[in-house]
């Protein structure tokens, strides 16, 4: 069965009590089709670092590297990862120049991308209230922009490091999410599949690539900041330019929404800075009065950063599909125990 036609199968359960679990199982790692043809990267262990938090603002050409900061519990500037094994599936093969192992930072501002404009003219993303429940149904494909060109061709540079054979294929998102999202008893992880969406319509996934590692350092993606996995789902894993760039300096703008119904949020400082992980809590995100169902009210949101890990790190509301136990890699956002596969990064 080709990884299309198992995503296919999984797709229509999301948003159904306990199916994020299955949808997960059934999704692999970024760059996992390339990975399969060259034998992939070998497993290894996931060091659990010290919390990272930067007292000031993000340097972009200085960014903490995320390797590491994994953990099963809520902690601030970590990933809280239902998935805890990861090697083999895929990934970018070789680190860039843009990553300095030594300072353990990359810079943004030297990545390359991969190449291409791909125009997707008919694709879909609507946003709609009934009753007590937010309607987000979409097909992946960027409303807004365009894409690189997928899979990474052999003359592209980026090919060097990243020889994601990937497409991008429309999917078939019909999300039911609570209008006036309620905190859970605790929170809960985050699954290797869409944790999101983003307002350009395209799924966005955790900080996680298929080895475990931080995503946005190490994948090389388009000049937007997306690429496919195996299963041709296109996704981001943080805020990418194209959206960072329509929020004026000295604004908060709602770019998307967590699978628990939390709006995510861009929070630019007048002079166009990013906040750091230091003001936000364990799952990235802080209380304070923003827009949000066409008033101004005090609400809880995920807050945008430049550093790792971007944007959710870990659901403080509980997420559609939650509560349906643990499917094969136990990678559901909602009760069962973190275990197995790997995260569809």
């Amino acid at each position: 069965m080709s990884p299309n036609k198992r995503f296919k199968s999984a797709r229509t359960l999301i948003g159904r009590p306990g199916a994020m679990v299955a949808a997960a199982a059934l999704i692999a790692g970024c760059g996992g089709a390339a990975a399969a043809a060259t034998g992939g990267l070998k497993s290894s262990s996931v060091h659990y670092a010290t919390t990272p938090t930067s007292p000031g603002p993000i340097n972009a050409n200085a960014i903490p590297l995320g390797d590491g900061y994994l953990s099963t519990t809520p902690r601030v500037g970590y990933v809280d990862s239902c998935v805890t094994t990861f090697g083999g599936i895929g990934g970018a093969r070789t680190d860039g120049p843009w990553i300095n192992t030594k300072t353990k930072t990359w810079s943004d501002t030297t990545k390359i991308h991969v190449s291409g404009m791909v125009s997707w003219p008919d694709a879909t993303y609507s946003v709609k209230v009934e009753g007590s429940k937010r309607v987000i149904e979409f097909d992946d494909l960027p409303v807004d922009h365009t894409s690189g060109t997928f899979p990474i061709q052999s003359t592209d540079p980026a090919y060097k490091y990243d020889q994601n054979g990937n497409h991008l294929a429309k999917q078939t998102f019909d999300w039911s999410l609570p209008l006036n999202p309620k905190p859970a008893r605790k929170p809960s992880c985050t699954p290797g599949g869409p944790i999101g969406v983003l307002d350009d319509g395209v799924a966005l996934f955790n900080a996680l690539d298929g080895e475990g590692r931080d995503a946005g350092a190490h994948e090389v993606l388009d000049a937007c900041g997306g690429h496919p996995n195996p299963a041709d789902i296109y996704h981001h894993h943080d805020i990418p330019p194209c959206i960072l760039r329509q929020v004026r300096d000295g604004t908060t703008k709602l770019v998307g929404y967590a699978l628990d119904g939390y709006g995510i949020y861009v929070v630019k400082s007048a002079n166009g800075t990013l906040p750091t992980n230091t003001g936000l809590d364990s799952c990235h995100g802080t209380t304070s009065v923003v827009e949000w169902n066409g008033k101004r009210q005090r609400i809880y949101h995920y807050v945008a950063t430049l550093e790792y890990p971007y944007t959710v790190g870990c659901f403080h509301g509980t997420p559609i599909g939650a509560g349906g136990g643990s499917g094969p890699s136990g990678s559901g956002p909602g009760g069962g125990p973190p275990g197995g596969g790997p995260p569809a990064a």
